[in-house]
């Protein structure tokens, strides 16, 4: 069963509420794109491909709802800096503004895009993986639209019995995978267990992980990338254990501008999301903390990435140029 995170119905953008899953399945309405700027700023909606749809569809609603094109763009580019795909899909949107169909359009063929993007990551991401996988944070429909880039993968991998368990990393601060990643395999059928960040280490030095996979939100031209916080560490004990190592992403989330991972910009979240869970203290009150969202990986530390022209091998500067036919 595929979880869909969105949907589009007389002229409202609807939400699956991500902050309230796995114990609630509450709807967001979203009218415009002031509104639909803080669902993504909030994290209603979260993950790469899936802000990107999220954007698209946020400048159709600046139509219906008489927002000024340039001040509904600058709102939603505000909204989150790190995912490149925001930022792709409002440049796409950009060449239609003041015409509602032509918005309309651009919005679902992203989408369409989407779905049949990570349709193909998926069968090239299951080539590579066996045995037992582990993954960070979430990469599966909830975080794309689609059919999820690295958790495609694993479900594919498992559905062709490849894959035969999952460990789920929970994601500390805000738990993607304990609330997210775990909700989406258990409705897909497939063998998990769920760890605390710090239990990685553990289970590679016991031989359990085959495979590491997990998502990127923007990759330099050289391979590095930025995910969610964490991944850094996962790749230099992977390295260590001699585990593979694969990011899957579609080529939109690769920013050729950047030749490498120190120019891309790091989004600093509340202190609260540390601090908090679920609206109970764990700390002090008054404590300070630090919370930067993401992590950034260097290129060196990657087995291979996995894309929708698939899987990309070192060095990575030429196979990325390659793959997105740029000099």
């Amino acid at each position: 069963m595929r979880v869909v995170p969105f949907r589009f119905e007389e002229n409202t953008f609807w939400l699956l509420d991500q902050r309230k899953l796995p114990f609630e399945e509450v709807w967001v309405p979203c009218k415009s794109a002031q509104e639909t700027a803080l669902g993504i700023k909030e994290m209603v909606v979260r993950g790469a491909p899936a802000i990107g749809v999220t954007a698209a569809y946020g400048m159709v609603l600046a139509h219906l709802s008489g927002e000024k094109p340039a001040q509904a763009d600058a709102l939603l580019r505000q909204s989150r800096p790190t995912a490149v795909n925001l930022f792709y899909a409002l440049d796409r949107m950009k060449p239609h503004w003041g015409n509602l169909e032509a918005s309309l359009q651009e919005a679902k063929a992203i989408w369409t895009e989407v779905e049949a993007t990570e349709q193909a990551i998926s069968q090239h991401g299951a080539r590579v993986l066996k045995g037992q996988v582990l993954t960070h944070c979430n990469t599966g429909p909830l975080a794309t639209g689609g059919f999820g880039t690295a958790l495609g993968a694993i479900i594919e991998a498992h559905r062709q019995g490849r894959v035969t368990h999952v460990w789920v990393d929970e994601t500390r601060p805000y738990l993607q995978g304990a609330r997210l990643t775990a909700y989406e395999l258990q409705k897909a059928g497939v063998p998990a267990t769920l760890i605390t960040d710090n239990m990685a280490a553990y289970q590679m030095g016991q031989g359990q992980v085959d495979a590491v996979i997990l998502g990127t939100d923007r990759m330099a031209l050289n391979g590095d990338f930025a995910n969610k916080i964490g991944t850094y560490g996962l790749a230099i004990l992977a390295q260590y254990h001699g585990i593979p190592f694969y990011p899957a992403l579609p080529l939109s989330s690769v920013d050729p501008r950047l030749e490498s991972g120190t120019q891309i910009p790091i989004e600093e979240r509340s202190a609260r999301e540390v601090t908090f869970i679920r609206g109970q203290p764990i700390a002090p009150e008054g404590f300070p903390a630090a919370h930067p969202g993401f992590d950034v990986t260097p290129n060196h530390l990657i087995t291979g990435i996995v894309t929708e022209k698939g899987v990309l091998y070192p060095p990575f500067d030429e196979s990325l140029r390659a793959a997105l036919g740029i000099g």
